[in-house]
């Protein structure tokens, strides 16, 4: 049978990443777009050959063609979208992050489950070849024993984001809910370890307006013992991004890896020497999206579950909390 998806969103993301990776999987197709600008959703539907466009969210649920939803609308619209999608039989792929709160975020997954549809969280990154990779050589002991962490990944948020991540709070905007969302997602994913508690420092360095920060630093705390050091922004242009574990017996050095795109390179650094470790890149998206469609087949999870959404969330909101308040924070996921 022929899987139909249904947009609720007409983003950049979405035409830039999400419409070729849902095409790549065999049997699924774009069937619908949503947008409250009657305009922008023609024109979308029109600009990307899909069939048909809705400007009310009951109308997209209600086709029978739509049978998964992508949701990458601002992130306070986050939880009444996948509450409806659930209750009308839907699966639902999200936009980090979930939500705005975490009661939000727990009602979303909690949903999901009791309508018996799939829920997943779309963070990219644990689909690069590279994390892949970094995963692997930590859990066969390549480094021994992890004892620390830096991510770095400091950028320029181009001209035309620089909408509602600069001046809307109260839709999660900032570099918090915005990136470091993903770095605890993916330090989470190579580590296989649980942030327990977050400091931070936050910066506004002429972008963002009002009360939300254009930069951070933050160190975790995690699980097994590992202190992770974080840096991310809106801000910089040409700082590059990676991610370095290092432990008891060496050290692992990925630079260009915090990306959309299908790059970067590894490097194992030991007692022997430098390795360079062979990848094998491949659109994030589409892999993505192929542990998504299998999932709703019946086989296997996606990549990043709900409840991964629910944990980069908490420890992002913590590394949030940590800035407000000088103070180090206790990541809770409950």
């Amino acid at each position: 049978m022929a899987v139909g998806w249904g947009l609720i969103g007409a983003s950049t993301i979405a035409k830039e990443w999400m419409i070729g990776a849902i095409r790549a999987q065999a049997g699924h197709e774009v069937v619908a777009v949503l947008s409250t600008d009657s305009q922008r959703a023609h024109t979308f539907a029109a600009e990307n050959q899909i069939p048909a466009s809705y400007t009310e969210l009951d109308a997209l649920l209600a086709d029978p063609g739509v049978h998964a939803v992508y949701i990458s609308t601002t992130n306070e619209l986050h939880k009444t979208q996948t509450l409806a999608a659930a209750a009308a039989g839907k699966h639902v792929l999200c936009e980090k992050p979930l939500a705005v709160t975490l009661a939000d975020a727990r009602d979303m997954v909690a949903a999901c489950s009791r309508a018996g549809v799939v829920m997943g969280t779309n963070h990219h990154l644990r689909n690069a070849a590279t994390h892949r990779q970094i995963r692997e050589l930590i859990q066969s002991g390549a480094i021994g024993k992890p004892l620390f962490a830096r991510v770095f990944h400091a950028v320029y948020l181009p001209a035309h984001l620089q909408g509602w991540r600069l001046t809307k709070p109260y839709a999660g905007g900032g570099v918090i809910l915005d990136i470091t969302v993903h770095d605890a997602d993916t330090l989470r994913f190579v580590l296989g370890a649980e942030p327990v508690e977050a400091t931070a420092l936050s910066q506004q360095a002429g972008m963002a307006q009002g009360a939300l920060e254009d930069g951070v630093m933050a160190v975790l705390r995690f699980d097994n013992g590992v202190l992770a050091q974080l840096h991310d922004a809106f801000t910089v242009q040409h700082a590059g991004t990676g991610l370095e574990v290092h432990g008891s017996e060496g050290s692992i050095l990925a630079r260009n890896v915090m990306t959309q795109k299908p790059a970067g390179e590894v490097i194992l650094r030991d007692a022997g020497g430098e390795t360079a470790i062979a990848l094998e890149h491949e659109n994030l998206y589409v892999r993505g999206l192929r542990a998504f469609a299998a999932a709703m087949a019946g086989n296997g999870a996606p990549s990043a579950s709900g409840v991964d959404g629910v944990r980069s969330l908490a420890t992002a909101l913590a590394v949030q909390e940590s800035c407000r308040s000088g103070r180090c924070i206790p990541v809770r996921y409950e």
